[in-house]
Formats: structure tokens, sequence, C-alpha cells
């Protein structure tokens, strides 16, 4: 049995970036649950193209093993820096470009990150929503943190690092338990 693949998507545009923290610190701890094939994306791994291909075949080769990779993961953990109470516009350009079974069915955790406090709805405002019409099975914690809960880029709130921990084991016992109705319990623990 080939082991799941979660893939961790982060809509920053720079580096470093407290988005790709917080979307790391969620997929460290789904793959120190269980062993998971896993991989982290940054839009910088994209590239410029990304945003000026208004289609999939337009897509520059950089672009398309994102896409490919979001596709073809088992589990997502996906972010993105708030920007005026959504996700950024690229995000959302980039997952209109996503075939719409792709995602059904697949585990997502969502984190964002924004200037304060105020944004803190947005994964249930604009993320919630926008993983719903994929039929994406959304898990119950999402994380969310503002510049005041890290220091020198690395994540110190207590209480979001808890959140993220959380998401990370509830992603983590999903992804286990959609691998164990596919495969069987004992292909499972073997790959374990």
């Amino acid at each position: 049995m080939t082991r799941p693949r979660l893939v961790g998507l982060s809509a920053n545009v720079q580096r470093p970036s407290k988005t790709r923290t917080l979307v790391d610190a969620v997929l460290h701890e789904a793959c120190a649950q269980a062993t998971f094939d896993g991989r982290i994306f940054d839009f910088v791994d994209a590239g410029t193209g990304l945003g000026a291909a208004w289609t999939r075949d337009q897509l520059p080769l950089p672009a398309r093993r994102v896409l490919d990779a979001i596709e073809q993961a088992d589990g997502l953990v996906v972010g993105s820096p708030v920007y005026k109470g959504a996700y950024t516009g690229l995000f959302k350009h980039l997952f209109d470009l996503v075939d719409p079974n792709a995602l059904a069915g697949k585990p997502v955790a969502i984190v964002a990150t924004g200037g304060g406090a105020r944004h803190a709805l947005v994964v249930e405002h604009a993320f919630r929503p926008l993983f719903g019409f994929f039929g994406a099975l959304q898990i119950p914690t999402a994380v969310y943190a503002s510049d005041a809960d890290f220091s020198d880029g690395v994540l110190v709130e207590a209480g979001v690092r808890a959140r993220a921990a959380e998401a990370g084991a509830q992603l983590a016992a999903l992804l286990l338990h959609r691998a164990a109705a596919t495969t069987g319990p004992a292909e499972l623990a073997a790959a374990e």
C-alpha cells in the first residue's frame, strides 16, 4: 500500500511567511500522528505564470505541478493570508482551475493568517463555502493566527499552537480512517 499523500498549500508570495509557518505546523502534526507522504508548496513554487494563466492548459510547468499535487493528494492543508476579509485573489484563481470533482471526499484542514483578530471568521465565511463547493471533507478545527501570534516568524501563541496540533490530529485521523476503509486494516498496519 502506498502512503497517503498529504499536501500543504500556502498562498504566500514571499518567504519566509507566517502563513507557511501555520500550514507547516498543521502538516507537521498530521505527519507526527502517522506515516504520510507529506509535501508543502508555496505560491512562490508556482511562479508568476499562475496569475497569467486564464485556463489550465495555459499554466506553466511549475504552476501545473502545484495544481497536479493538489488534485492527486489524499488530503490537504490549505492556507492563505487574509486581504480585506477573504483569501487572496490568487488563491481563488488557483482553485478556479482545480477540477470540480478532484477534491470530493478529500480531507481538508483550513488555516489563515491576518493582521488582527477582525479577520478570524474568514475561515468560516470564505474558506468553508469554497471547499463545500468541492465536496471536500473539512475537518472541524480551522486555525487562524494574527501577527501578534508570531515572534520573528515563529508561532508562539499557545492557544493557536494547540489549535494547529488539534487540526493536524483530526486530519491524520480522518486520513487514516479513509485509508483503512479503502485498503483494509491489515495493509494499513503494515504500512505504518
